[in-house]
């Protein structure tokens, strides 16, 4: 016994080694329904003292109650303790036989809860032992589980068991008793894992911001990162070296740094053209110097001082120096000097300020760039630049002057380009006597004031429309064209019409799309009611297959042949519906259908009714008594016509009464007499009419070819009399 003690002792130290970390659980047992059928105990007394078997069934009720142990898993389960996980004692639940309800239970509610609850410490093993014993007590008060007598039945089991909501029903029988039961282990609260070993509990505090998990692990809240939740996530772009947060969104910038997302470095204080690539430089832009890049190093590039085309000289610590134009002057050349100041025109000339220059404008008799010359007369020659003198009468002279030159003295050279007759952003050449201009490209003329026609030489093909420019065109193409002349048929793919992943490709100036597998159509735009096992090829008109066969349709021919044969079967309905109205209609339940001999369409019953009169057609009946011959020695092709008086029964308007057609019948009868054994002999003969005219077989006409309408002389007699139809 001492050495079993101490081997529960070695397992539970080790049990609680392994748990690490702080862990929770509760092994849950239900006690369901029990079952003493006689109300025996294990040795087959009664339970309340009474020899085996019992003296009677009403010495043999119970005061049941269950002593619960549970331990660790034993190979042999041993009732005896120590109960290493724990042990419980029920009062008294109930006599024989009974149910044990859900919650509090017994004399004394506070003391038994059902299910009964067995917490543990550290991480639950998944194996376990159970020994469940029902006891028998006479007071209420006694629950000692020593003595063996009061041992009603005992349940010792071992068991594998996962953590998990789920019971496991058990039912253990001994023969006279039945014990059901059930039994789970959960993990307590802010527990998870397999052993429930996984401590974690929800927290938005400084010590986390996470939830938890199926399995215990942590998930950190939006915003939050880190092994415990507790770094804040920044503004998306916040320089993770120069910047921080101390809450989501943020982004504060340490010492040094600036800007929404810190990645600007704050430069030295007072540091005016200068940049920094660490906090506090103070780097020169190009052109300035100083501590604070605040002396401007290259003040012509920046400022620009100098005037009308001046060029300007840096010399240092923001200084510079003009160097003017002729014509300007001061220290920026802004001045513009008047070279007519000097008064440079001699003998009364005028002067004209030009750029940078000047012109005199002489009287009379002088010439030279300052008047200064004079001339009289021809014989001085004055006349410049091959000028014709011509001397006046009233004195003096004039000076034609060839083409370029004008002037008193053809002194001046005249400047054709001066006028600007050149447009379009052409280049004047003066050539003395006249000016050539060059034109841009796509202009042309005298001035190049006409715009070239870039279309007259039809650039745009495919039936493209041109549109002129200057030194170019542009070509409005046709559908299907593109390019800068029309050249370039349109690609077929490139408005991508195929769709759901099929692939375009270009056949004799059409397309084709390349389908996916489960697609079809022109544009591969529908799905087929069965995958293809290859990619599909479509055409405008055509569908190309590549690969294996597709499958066959059995679903569509199915569907189709049913459909016939609902058709077939709707059609013989209606066929069989309309014959039997027929037969209906044309059934006439009359004992003169018994009747073989008629004459006229009429049975005897119905010759002995009225007779009735009606008017036929003659186009309507077929004569059938032309090889039939009652006497041999007296008739002709259309029947027996001298012995007898022929009645029309057709002409309803000549009938008086029914007298004469009487006495005409009586001397039928005595006639027939003479021609019983030939009408025996006929009596074989059957007259039969075409059966496309008529419809019964066995009627006798006799047609008149002279008249509309057939005479037919009915003769209502019996069976064995003579019959007679005369035509008349």
């Amino acid at each position: 016994m001492g050495g079993r003690f101490l081997l529960t002792l070695v397992l539970l130290s080790v049990l609680l080694c392994r748990c690490q970390v702080a862990c929770s659980g509760v092994f849950e047992l239900k006690l369901q329904e029990f079952v003493n059928k006689k109300g025996l105990l294990s040795n087959r007394n009664c339970c309340r003292g009474g020899g085996p078997g019992g003296a009677g069934l009403q010495q043999c009720d119970c005061k049941t109650f269950f002593r619960v142990c549970l331990k660790h898993y034993q190979a042999s389960v041993s009732p005896e303790p120590p109960c290493t996980y724990g042990s419980a004692i029920t009062p008294v639940l109930g006599a024989n036989s009974f149910s044990v309800p859900d919650g509090a239970g017994g004399a004394d509610p506070a003391a038994f809860s059902n299910p009964i609850r067995f917490p543990f410490g550290f991480t639950w093993p998944g194996t376990f032992s159970l020994i469940i014993e029902a006891l028998h007590t006479d007071s209420p008060d006694d629950l000692t589980t020593e003595n063996p007598e009061r041992l009603i039945s005992r349940l010792a089991t071992q068991r594998h068991l996962a953590v998990g909501e789920e019971w496991s029903q058990d039912l253990h029988s001994s023969g006279r008793t039945d014990l059901k039961y059930s039994y789970r282990f959960v993990c307590d609260e802010h527990y998870y894992g397999e052993g429930c070993s996984v401590f974690c509990r929800p927290r938005d505090d400084a010590f986390g911001h996470f939830t938890c998990g199926e399995r215990g692990e942590k998930v950190c809240n939006p915003g939050w990162k880190g092994q415990y939740c507790t770094e804040p996530i920044c503004l998306p772009g916040c320089d993770e070296q120069h910047g921080f947060c101390d809450k989501p969104g943020e982004c504060k910038c340490r010492v040094g740094w600036q800007g929404r997302y810190c990645d600007e470095c704050i430069r030295y204080p007072g540091c005016l053209h200068g940049t920094c690539q660490q906090p506090w430089q103070c780097n020169c832009q190009e052109g300035w110097g100083g501590l604070f890049c605040n002396q401007d190093l290259n003040y012509c590039t920046h400022h620009k001082p100098c005037k009308n085309g001046a060029t300007c000289t840096n010399t240092g610590q923001g200084s510079y120096t003009c160097s003017c134009r002729p014509g300007y002057t001061g220290s920026s050349c802004e001045i513009e000097i008047n070279e007519c100041d000097a008064n440079p025109c001699k003998n009364g000339g005028s002067c004209t300020d030009l750029e940078n220059s000047y012109s005199c404008t002489c009287p009379p008799g002088f010439y030279g760039k300052n008047c200064e010359l004079s001339a009289m007369t021809c014989a001085d020659g004055p006349c410049f630049n091959g000028g014709r003198c011509t001397d006046n009468p009233d004195g003096g002279y004039s000076c034609r002057c060839p083409l370029g030159y004008s002037g008193f003295n053809c002194e001046k050279k005249i400047d054709y380009c001066s006028s600007n007759p050149c447009v379009n952003g052409a280049q004047c050449v003066d050539f003395g006597t006249s000016y050539l201009c060059q034109c841009q490209a796509g202009f042309a003329g005298r001035n190049c004031d006409d715009n070239v026609d870039d279309c007259a030489s039809f650039p745009c093909v495919n039936g493209g429309t041109c549109q002129d420019g200057i030194n170019d065109y542009s070509c409005t193409c046709p559908p299907g064209y593109n390019g800068k002349n029309c050249s370039t048929p349109v690609s077929r793919c490139e408005h991508h019409p195929c769709h759901n992943g099929a692939t375009c490709h270009e056949r004799n100036n059409r397309y084709v799309c390349e389908c996916a597998r489960g697609y079809g159509g022109l544009n591969c735009q529908f799905l087929l009611p069965e995958q293809p096992q290859g990619p599909v090829i479509v055409d405008f008109t055509e569908k190309y297959t590549e690969g294996q066969n597709a499958q066959f349709p059995w679903i569509a021919v199915c569907a189709g042949i049913i459909l016939v044969l609902m058709l077939l079967l709707g059609c013989a309905a209606v066929v069989v519906c309309i014959r039997l109205k027929m037969q209906k209609r044309h059934h006439q339940p009359d004992a003169c259908r018994s009747e073989t001999e008629t004459m006229n369409n009429l049975a005897n019953c119905q010759r002995e009714k009225d007779i009735s009169i009606s008017v036929i057609g003659a186009t309507q009946i077929k004569n059938t008594n032309k090889k039939v011959d009652f006497h041999s020695d007296n008739s002709d092709k259309n029947g027996y016509k001298v012995r007898y008086p022929s009645v029309d029964y057709n002409l309803v308007h000549e009938l008086k009464n029914e007298d004469s057609v009487k006495e005409e019948h009586s001397k039928c009868e005595a006639k027939c007499e003479t021609y019983d054994s030939e009408a025996e002999e006929k009596s074989a003969v059957q007259l039969k009419s075409d059966t496309s005219e008529r419809k019964r077989p066995d009627s006798v006409y006799s047609t008149s070819k002279d008249t509309k309408y057939q005479s037919v002389y009915v003769i209502s007699e019996e069976k064995d009399e003579c019959i007679i139809a005369t035509e008349v």
